[in-house]
């Protein structure tokens, strides 16, 4: 798509999108550097590509396409493979009789429109769009994933061997590395790895039952069910995933773990295995770990206001102990890797413990523990701090030993960074003196805690609402509202003078193929020790006095947080107690 710069100097100049002291000053670097004026303005931050698309459409008089939220009919969407979509930004979305209107992000893409339009036989018009609206089109090829699983079982099982419970029981390792590689039972799992990528899936249950195997996703937190095998798939599945993991094909009574990796559309994700053995035959867990999270910030994760200040303040500190804590699955170990990357400097030296390790970060110096030969998480932190660490990063405080260690540690002299498995911030002190951590070397350490949980984001497809008085008194009687309404207003998301019955709160609109949510969102509290949460911690005050004491002193709890996100048309009233009340 070749736009004259001319031509796009006096339309950006015409729009006021760029200022003209902006402008000429790109308009100057484009001519020493012999590039293109629309290049310098989106490497330069003044413009972004889908903007600078827009303005080329319009220049060019091609129509521009906004595919955000709308269904495009499966029919023409497959018109166009997969990977030429993927490959080449083009999608297929409008079809008459006798041409096609494909999406592009590139209209001179003249291979793709080539290639399609032998393969379609229509006239070929080409349409501008964002890389947006692609990458919403590319996900409902994964609709059809669905249906092309059920050809694939039903094809594939039709000529799986059958392995008998009794053959099952005394088959030779041999025998059942040849099932695994028998390739129906490789294209079932294959496919069923893809989809649960595609799906965003957190993990994939393979559940054995008397007459099918259920396979279920966890989307979002919430698991679904994804499909349904036969009952003779189920032991030639679970000796594939055992292949790719490296475990004991013949060993059926003991549980085993194991891990993978896959390389699909150049995302590396790595695959945490849990084999358990039940009585229809052996349950298989799989924990889906997308392996790099580099680039996250901690506004991405949503952390906001006085919160992210208390944050930051504490990642200035060169010694200290800094606590994430919440249940399994509450993005606790994402918040700790986006400090790490925050924090991940030439002149810094970072070391890790972890069980397992989740993500691999560049430079940073990451271990894992290894309790069947006696590598705990004590003695990884005892041989860390000799390693002359500036940062020091413990997967997990789980027992006494653990937390005396991170404590000493932080104590001498580094910044000490951990999760801790606690409903809430100020629960993390009780916890710890439990762990028979000493109360005055606790207050001397600790620096923040962080609570956190994951609740489903609301996708654009939502509509707002205002309470009514009944609903408003049954939220009160929850959450201190004036508490919120004050951040609210000094964080300006509302007006100075606004009250709660002007303020509008939001709700999904469901969808044909959705619930009107797609992927979650952090709701977090962040207590910072202050010299009177140190004297209640000398006390040995219970976490109700102490969170009562931060809240006083300015901390948003989590489900005061949760519906603040509300008003701000992340997620619903409905989500945010659902997830805190659990």
């Amino acid at each position: 798509m070749f736009v004259e710069d001319a031509q796009l100097y006096k339309f950006i100049l015409d729009s006021g999108l760029v200022t003209k002291e902006e402008l000429l000053s790109a308009k100057k670097e484009s001519e020493a550097k012999n590039k293109r004026l629309g290049d310098i303005l989106v490497k330069g931050g003044k413009i972004n590509a889908d903007n600078l698309r827009r303005m080329q459409a319009y220049v060019l008089g091609i129509p521009f396409v906004d595919l955000k939220n709308k269904k495009v009919p499966f029919e023409t969407l497959s018109l166009i493979p997969e990977p030429i979509a993927r490959g080449h930004n083009i999608v297929a979305f409008k079809k008459s009789e006798v041409s096609l209107e494909v999406a592009m992000l590139d209209v001179n893409d003249l291979s793709a429109i080539d290639f399609i339009k032998k393969k379609v036989n229509l006239k070929i018009l080409p349409r501008l769009t964002d890389s947006d609206s692609i990458k919403e089109a590319l996900v409902q090829y994964q609709k059809s994933l669905k249906a092309e699983f059920g050809d694939i079982i039903q094809k594939e099982t039709e000529t799986l061997k059958m392995l008998s419970e009794e053959k099952g029981e005394t088959a030779s390792e041999e025998d059942l590395k040849k099932i695994a590689e028998d390739l129906p039972v490789v294209r079932i799992v294959d496919t069923l790895i893809k989809h649960a990528i595609l799906q965003n899936a957190s993990d994939i249950h393979i559940e054995p039952m008397e007459g099918q195997v259920l396979v279920r996703y966890r989307i979002d937190g919430l698991l679904h069910d994804a499909m349904v095998l036969p009952r003779q798939a189920g032991p030639s599945v679970t000796a594939r995933i055992k292949v790719l993991s490296n475990l004991k094909l013949d060993e059926k009574r003991l549980p085993q773990d194991g891990r993978f990796k896959v390389d699909m559309s150049n995302e590396k994700v790595s695959f945490r295995v849990s084999i358990l053995p039940t009585y229809y035959g052996e349950k298989i867990v799989m924990r889906l770990l997308r392996e790099s999270i580099t680039g996250f910030t901690l506004e991405y994760l949503c952390f906001h206001g006085e919160s992210l200040e208390r944050i930051h303040q504490a990642m200035k500190q060169t010694t200290g102990l800094i606590l994430t804590t919440g249940p399994t699955g509450s993005g606790k170990t994402t918040t700790l890797y986006t400090m790490l990357d925050n924090l991940n400097q030439p002149d810094v030296n970072i070391s890790t413990i972890e069980d397992p390790i989740e993500y691999q970060m560049a430079r940073i110096n990451q271990t894992q523990v290894r309790p069947d030969i006696g590598f705990s998480f004590a003695q990884g932190i005892r041989t860390l701090v000799r390693q002359d660490p500036d940062i020091i990063m413990v997967g997990e405080i789980r027992d006494d030993e653990t937390a005396a260690l991170a404590v000493n540690a932080a104590l001498t002299g580094h910044l000490v960074l951990s999760t801790l498995h606690t409903n809430s911030a100020a629960g993390a002190m009780p916890r710890l003196l439990d762990m028979k951590v000493e109360s005055f070397l606790l207050v001397s350490t600790l620096d923040i805690v962080i609570g956190q949980r994951l609740v489903r984001r609301l996708t654009h497809s939502k509509q707002q609402y205002k309470l009514s008085r009944d609903e408003f008194s049954e939220l009160q009687k929850l959450v201190d509202l004036d508490h919120v309404l004050e951040a609210l207003k000094h964080e300006k998301i509302v007006k100075p003078n606004e009250t709660w019955d002007k303020i509008q709160f939001w709700k999904p609109v469901k969808g044909v193929d959705d619930d009107g949510f797609k992927s979650r969102v952090g709701i977090h509290e962040v207590l910072k020790m202050t010299p009177s949460i140190k004297d209640l911690i000398m006390k040995n005050s219970t976490s109700i006095e102490i969170e009562a004491q931060a809240k006083k002193e300015g901390m948003l709890t989590m489900i005061e947080d949760g519906i603040f996100k509300c008003v701000q048309g992340l997620t619903t009233i409905e989500e945010v107690l659902r997830v805190v009340s659990e």
